[in-house]
Protein backbone atom coordinates (compact mmCIF):
# COMPACT_ATOMS: atom_id res chain seq x y z
CA UNK A 1 0.00 0.00 0.00
CA UNK A 2 1.22 3.70 -0.44
CA UNK A 3 2.09 6.21 1.91
CA UNK A 4 -0.22 8.50 0.80
CA UNK A 5 -3.17 5.89 0.46
CA UNK A 6 -2.63 5.35 4.60
CA UNK A 7 -2.97 8.33 5.75
CA UNK A 8 -6.34 9.44 4.73
CA UNK A 9 -6.44 12.98 6.41
CA UNK A 10 -5.93 14.78 9.72
CA UNK A 11 -8.55 15.09 12.40
CA UNK A 12 -8.67 18.62 13.34
CA UNK A 13 -10.63 19.17 16.52
CA UNK A 14 -10.53 20.61 19.51
CA UNK A 15 -9.57 17.90 21.39
CA UNK A 16 -6.83 17.52 18.85
CA UNK A 17 -5.45 20.58 18.88
CA UNK A 18 -5.54 20.51 22.87
CA UNK A 19 -3.39 16.97 22.45
CA UNK A 20 -0.96 18.28 19.84
CA UNK A 21 0.20 21.11 22.66
CA UNK A 22 0.69 18.98 25.27
CA UNK A 23 4.25 17.21 25.53
CA UNK A 24 6.41 16.70 28.76
CA UNK A 25 9.57 16.50 29.73
CA UNK A 26 11.69 13.34 30.77
CA UNK A 27 10.73 12.11 34.29
CA UNK A 28 12.34 9.43 36.73
CA UNK A 29 8.98 7.49 35.52
CA UNK A 30 8.66 8.02 32.55
CA UNK A 31 10.34 9.31 29.43
CA UNK A 32 9.66 13.12 27.09
CA UNK A 33 7.57 12.91 24.84
CA UNK A 34 6.22 15.71 22.31
CA UNK A 35 2.37 16.00 20.78
CA UNK A 36 -0.42 13.84 19.71
CA UNK A 37 -1.55 14.64 16.40
CA UNK A 38 -4.55 12.45 15.20
CA UNK A 39 -5.40 11.25 11.76
CA UNK A 40 -7.93 9.14 9.87
CA UNK A 41 -5.88 6.48 8.20
CA UNK A 42 -6.74 3.34 6.00
CA UNK A 43 -8.81 0.62 7.71
CA UNK A 44 -6.35 -2.25 6.95
CA UNK A 45 -3.28 -0.29 7.93
CA UNK A 46 -1.46 -1.49 10.44
CA UNK A 47 1.19 0.78 13.72
CA UNK A 48 4.43 0.21 11.24
CA UNK A 49 2.80 1.19 8.04
CA UNK A 50 0.87 3.90 10.20
CA UNK A 51 4.35 4.83 11.71
CA UNK A 52 6.71 4.83 8.55
CA UNK A 53 4.17 7.06 6.86
CA UNK A 54 3.97 10.04 8.94
CA UNK A 55 8.10 9.81 9.24
CA UNK A 56 8.36 9.91 5.10
CA UNK A 57 5.44 12.30 4.77
CA UNK A 58 6.19 15.22 7.41
CA UNK A 59 9.89 14.27 8.34
CA UNK A 60 9.45 13.68 11.96
CA UNK A 61 10.41 10.67 14.23
CA UNK A 62 7.30 8.99 15.99
CA UNK A 63 7.61 7.47 19.37
CA UNK A 64 4.13 5.57 19.64
CA UNK A 65 1.15 4.77 17.47
CA UNK A 66 -2.35 4.07 18.79
CA UNK A 67 -5.28 3.22 16.92
CA UNK A 68 -9.04 2.49 17.12
CA UNK A 69 -11.52 1.48 14.48
CA UNK A 70 -15.41 3.36 14.35
CA UNK A 71 -18.13 1.28 13.70
CA UNK A 72 -20.80 2.49 11.06
CA UNK A 73 -23.86 3.63 12.74
CA UNK A 74 -27.34 2.94 11.13
CA UNK A 75 -29.03 5.71 10.39
CA UNK A 76 -32.00 6.96 8.29
CA UNK A 77 -33.19 9.43 6.38
CA UNK A 78 -37.20 9.76 5.11
CA UNK A 79 -38.15 6.16 4.15
CA UNK A 80 -34.50 5.39 3.58
CA UNK A 81 -32.52 3.41 6.16
CA UNK A 82 -28.44 2.78 5.53
CA UNK A 83 -25.27 2.72 7.48
CA UNK A 84 -22.35 5.44 7.76
CA UNK A 85 -18.73 4.28 6.85
CA UNK A 86 -16.48 2.23 9.19
CA UNK A 87 -13.26 4.05 9.67
CA UNK A 88 -9.91 4.30 11.50
CA UNK A 89 -8.64 6.88 13.30
CA UNK A 90 -4.69 6.59 14.93
CA UNK A 91 -2.86 9.03 16.91
CA UNK A 92 0.69 9.55 16.55
CA UNK A 93 2.72 10.55 19.53
CA UNK A 94 6.02 12.31 18.54
CA UNK A 95 9.24 12.80 19.96
CA UNK A 96 9.95 15.96 22.22
CA UNK A 97 11.65 17.51 19.40
CA UNK A 98 9.64 17.36 16.46
CA UNK A 99 6.24 19.24 15.89
CA UNK A 100 3.73 19.03 12.83
CA UNK A 101 2.52 22.57 11.85
CA UNK A 102 -1.22 21.56 10.77
CA UNK A 103 -2.73 22.07 14.02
Amino acid sequence: MDIYHIIRRPLVTEKGTYQSKQSHGVTASRPGRGGAYSFEVHPEANKIEIRNAIEKIYNVKVEAVRTSVHRGKYRRHRFKSGMTRHWKKAVVVLRPEFHIDLF
